[in-house]
């Protein structure tokens, strides 16, 4: 018998349940054991909601109130001493690492105030993890009410046995890094971190798990010596405890193994191997021939990471291959991933158009297709006939519609020139005319894009999307947003402005929006991080532009503006990324298709007289290959094309400016000088400034603004704490380089933080301003 499993089911629930009570905890507006009593309640939910669609192998440990990574970090004993030492409640400890935490000293308890811990993207999805930040001499111990023991039992006792979830050590450890200050290397801790998982484990079959599902996704990277060597003797201690451990499910996703495959040969003591075969189905053979004599290959064949619906004529053509050599009992139809990545339910879509809705599968769905996957392949076809041929119909329906082409969208891209990719003038050209017009001054400061969009911008948008109040009504209230936080940024003494964006709902939904070949859904959310969920749009056909998207809210501001007026876009690999892409054409065709009508948004607002542009490229690193290789090189040359083509249509007097998250820029970074951008901002503000040495070492020549502190957290910076940031930066860059800024958007922030962060990073500026004007 062929047995369907998941690897892993998304934690928000249908209406965001877990977003609002965590907020509202953080608010002080929930109490911990209401908190408790909702996550409880969820994973009960989903439990059942897996349990009904008859899927055999049911996940737990996979829920999680903010990461799953923070979990073992807390669940270890890995919490670093800042936030330790304030014997805070363990779950505000957690939250502290996801978050930060800063309260004011009382008669009754002393001052806290620690940032978060470093928040990194879960290899190329857009879905961020909290570091684990070791210590030189680190000790783990297991914690003593281990989280997946708990949840296991919890379980239990609904009536559902599961099969707990683990991130491998060796995935612990490679994904963590020493904290500041720090030299340990963290593979160098491995042994003294395997006697809490055997610890764990031994709790886990005492507890009546048989089989624990151990995540080892670092197999699919290119691994230095000592990280690959680290496999071997780690699962020969985890998967040689016989009796006294479940028996383990090694799980890879996101790529394939086979640059790694004398791995898996050294893993034939396991009982299980799982491998991504949605992402990599050309791995399947070898690692079949590479299994031991008894051992299960799970095979992912529902794809965890987008919204459409399994072929399953292909994916049970993938499972006979692994039946047909191994037999029915030795072979697991599994998710790709865990369901994570993907929205909740696609029942609670009303508003979608029928046709395109019946190419999609959210989470709940794909829970039934897994059932149906392993009935046709262990009962035969017959079993399963109606849904085999609806699903035949759907994918054919698709494959024909006219919705998903458009004849002068592929005329545009078939007459697309190499002079289109390029600027007028090289950047020293560009950059004297710039400061000529835009007359900054030295150390300038602005802000990402976005300002807090308050409960009163969220209550009108909906008035207005739901027909109560007029488009006039709703573009006055906008305009009286924008005239506010014009107001604010001339209070705050900024030197380049933003409009705020208070009519956008999202980077990328907004321009999804205006643009044809998407479709949006009303309730497919997905997690970013901690409470953070974004509503990925969809791309389900060739793309356009019919009108302009910000030139009116942005006009508008200038024109009321004293300091140059930045506009602000998505750019086009990030609308590809952030959005759930088509599986039927090559990405670079469709980042081609949102360059073009980007482009004509950039030319559009250099016209209405926006003469700063930023095209924020967030997810540019997120798009990178796991490995090194020809994938990567072509990746990397159409997506620099994309970019290029969208901002290459200006005057040089006309500054560019990008925007990037939380990297590693060292892995692509001639990539990032070949955007050929006048103005870099990155997310900085909790990496060690000496990531920035890249830049050196390149002599990378534009202009940089490393973020000064984290917008992630309610946290206010000092001003001495920007200071010293900035002089961190000083040791890297040049002062004529630099600029000042915060991290990201302030979308989800307050105001009263945000007036205070930004005041202090003015001042900032200010002193270094002074500073380097002594000096001259």
């Amino acid at each position: 018998m062929v047995q369907s499993s998941i690897l892993g089911f998304p934690r928000m629930g249908v209406n965001r349940d877990l977003k609002k009570a965590t907020e509202a905890y953080w608010a002080g507006k929930l109490s911990q054991e209401d908190l408790l009593a909702e996550g409880k309640r969820l994973r009960a939910e989903h439990w059942k909601i897996q349990k009904d669609a008859g899927v055999d192998i049911i996940p737990s440990n996979d829920f999680s109130y903010y990461d799953h990574v923070l979990d073992h970090i807390q669940l270890f004993g890995a919490a670093p001493p800042r936030y330790t030492q304030h014997n805070l409640d363990p779950i505000d400890e957690f939250f502290a690492m996801g978050r930060g935490h800063q309260k004011p000293q009382t008669d009754k308890v002393s001052a806290v105030d620690v940032p978060s811990l470093e928040m990194v993207k879960w290899f190329d999805s857009n879905y961020h993890y909290v570091k684990p930040t070791l210590q030189d001499g680190q000790k783990f111990k297991l914690n003593a009410n281990p989280k997946p023991v708990a949840e296991f039992l919890e379980a239990k006792e609904a009536g559902v046995v599961t099969r707990p979830v683990l991130l491998g050590p060796v995935s612990f450890l490679t994904l963590g890094k020493a904290d500041r200050g720090q030299k340990v290397d963290p593979i160098d801790l491995l042994e003294e971190l395997l006697p809490a998982y055997v610890e764990l484990l031994t709790k886990l079959k005492e507890a009546g798990a048989e089989t624990v599902q151990i995540d080892e996704p670092v197999l699919v990277f290119d691994l230095p010596p000592r990280v690959k060597n680290a496999f071997k003797p780690a699962y020969e201690k985890l998967g040689n405890l016989g009796d006294k451990a479940p028996k383990l499910v090694f799980a890879t996703y996101f790529g394939d193994i086979v640059h790694n495959i004398d791995v898996l040969r050294s893993l034939q003591n396991l009982y299980a191997i799982h491998i991504d075969v949605v992402r990599n189905p050309e791995q399947l053979e070898t690692v079949i021939d590479a299994l031991g004599p008894q051992q299960t290959l799970s095979v992912g064949v529902v794809d965890g990471r987008n919204i459409w619906k399994t072929n399953f004529k292909k994916a049970i053509e993938k499972i006979e291959v692994a039946t047909q050599k191994l037999g029915k009992d030795r072979v697991l139809v599994a998710s790709s991933s865990s369901l994570l990545h993907t929205p909740h339910t696609l029942a609670s879509e009303k508003k979608l158009d029928a046709e395109v809705k019946d190419w999609f599968s959210f989470a709940c769905e794909k829970a039934k297709e897994l059932a149906i996957i392993a009935k046709a392949v262990t009962d035969g076809p017959a079993s399963v006939r109606d849904e085999l041929e609806a699903n035949a119909k759907s994918i054919e329906a698709r494959a024909t519609s006219k919705l998903t082409n458009d004849s002068k969208v592929k005329e545009r891209q078939a007459n697309i020139t190499d002079d289109m990719f390029n600027r007028k003038s090289p950047f020293p050209t560009r950059i004297a005319q710039q400061q000529s017009s835009l007359n900054l001054p030295m150390f300038p400061t602005t802000t990402i894009g976005s300002f807090p969009q308050t409960k009163d911008i969220r209550i009108q948008r909906n008035r207005f999307t739901k027909g109560e109040i007029t488009a006039e009504e709703y573009e006055k209230f906008i305009e009286k947003e924008i005239q506010d936080v014009v107001k604010i940024q001339e209070e705050l003494g900024l030197d380049v402005y933003v409009h705020g964006e208070p009519e956008r709902n999202d980077m990328v939904q907004y321009f999804g929006e205006r643009l044809t070949g998407y479709v949006f859904t009303t309730h497919g959310w997905v997690q970013s991080y901690g409470s953070r969920c974004v509503r990925p749009p969809i791309i389900v056909g060739d793309i356009s532009r019919p009108d302009a998207m910000t030139v009116k809210e942005s006009k508008y501001a200038a024109s009321i503006s004293n300091k140059p007026m930045k506009g602000m876009l998505t750019g086009p690999i990030t609308c590809l990324r952030w959005s759930f892409p088509r599986d039927d054409i090559h990405q670079s065709q469709q980042a081609q298709q949102l360059a073009l009508a980007l482009r004509d948004e950039v030319v559009d607002l250099e016209a209405a007289g926006i003469f700063v542009i930023q095209v924020d490229e967030p997810a540019l690193r997120e798009g990178l290959p796991l490995r090194s290789g020809l994938a990567r090189e072509d990746y990397l040359s159409w997506a620099v094309k994309s970019f290029r083509l969208s901002v290459a249509g200006v005057k040089d007097s006309t500054q560019i400016h990008s925007h990037f998250c939380y990297s590693e820029f060292q892995d692509f970074f001639s990539a990032i000088a070949a955007l050929d951008a006048d103005v870099l901002s990155i997310e900085n503000s909790k990496s060690d400034a000496k990531l920035l040495k890249v830049f050196v070492d390149e002599a990378y020549p534009r202009h940089i603004g490393p973020g000064v502190y984290d917008i992630h957290s309610p946290r206010i910076p000092s001003e001495q704490e920007i200071k010293d940031r900035v002089q961190e930066m000083l040791e890297y860059l040049s002062p004529e380089q630099l600029w000042i800024d915060p991290d990201c958007g302030l979308k989800t922030r307050q105001w009263p933080e945000t007036k205070a962060a930004l005041t202090n990073m003015v001042n900032a500026a200010k002193f270094f301003r002074a500073k380097y004007a002594k000096a001259s």
